[in-house]
């Protein structure tokens, strides 16, 4: 029976200084996998890799900077043995405006750290694995908001429907070199990143919109992830997994 069992499999995962980056790490090394934890935050990586023992290596990365990318998984490689067998393409960050209020700055910063990030180490890991004939296991973290409008966030939530249509052409492309590329899609989940929201008046209002009215605990995504990650799913490829509590098919 084929299972989630990850044991000696090298996993890097961008975005592991917190949030789900950081729990992402802990479940990728419960299932026996040593884990790269990449982010720029090198003092919150090495005490989230500390809490992984063995299984932990922080690796210092801005993933908006190639040479930074170039650099980081030379050294997960150095100090694992070998190039990440599975890349979990998770950094990103949010800016709560809608269409009028969004700034070229702000803008810019989400669309270069969500997709354009995201597609620059997918297509470096994927010419690595290539390069050294290997294939190779991409996960990219997508959204909800990127499957169906949203009012107020127009950045994130356009940067995440390109990060779910660039899986499916990734998925496409790179089959034939034995690289599954596939994403999950997080409904709301309580993170540092949204938590006053959630906590507020709007989040009240949002919740009862959700068919299994709760927000998403971490361990919710679990399953999905390890299905990726694992030869559990290996047929699949080109995938976007919605984990939302029913979110997306609530009424209109």
């Amino acid at each position: 029976m084929i299972g989630a069992d990850l044991k000696g499999k090298r996993v890097l995962i961008t975005g592991a200084s917190s949030g789900l980056g950081a729990h992402f790490a802990s479940v990728m090394a419960e299932a026996g996998a040593v884990v790269g934890l990449a982010a720029r935050r090198l003092d919150r990586l090495t005490a989230n890799a500390a809490a992984l023992g063995k299984s932990g290596i922080p690796i210092a990365m801005d993933v908006t900077d190639i040479a930074s990318i170039q650099k980081g998984i030379g050294e997960f490689a150095e100090q694992s043995g070998g190039l990440p067998a599975i890349l979990i393409n998770n950094a990103g960050i949010a800016d709560p405006s809608g269409v009028l209020a969004a700034t070229p700055e702000n803008t810019s910063a989400v669309m270069a750290t969500n997709q354009t990030a995201a597609f620059t180490i997918a297509q470096y890991m994927s010419q690595s694995w290539v390069e050294a004939g290997q294939g190779g296991n991409i996960i990219n973290i997508a959204s909800i908001t990127g499957m169906r409008a949203v009012g107020g966030a127009a950045a994130y939530a356009i940067s995440k429907a390109a990060v779910i249509h660039m899986t499916k052409i990734m998925a496409l492309e790179l089959a034939r070199h034995g690289i599954r590329v596939n994403a999950i899609a997080p409904g709301y989940f309580t993170t540092d990143m949204n938590k006053d929201f959630l906590n507020s008046p709007g989040g009240e209002a949002l919740v009862k919109r959700i068919p299994m009215r709760r927000f998403g605990n971490l361990d919710d995504l679990n399953g999905a992830l390890l299905l990726l990650a694992s030869d559990a799913g290996r047929y699949m490829t080109g995938v976007v997994i919605p984990v939302d509590g029913g979110h997306l098919c609530s009424s209109l």
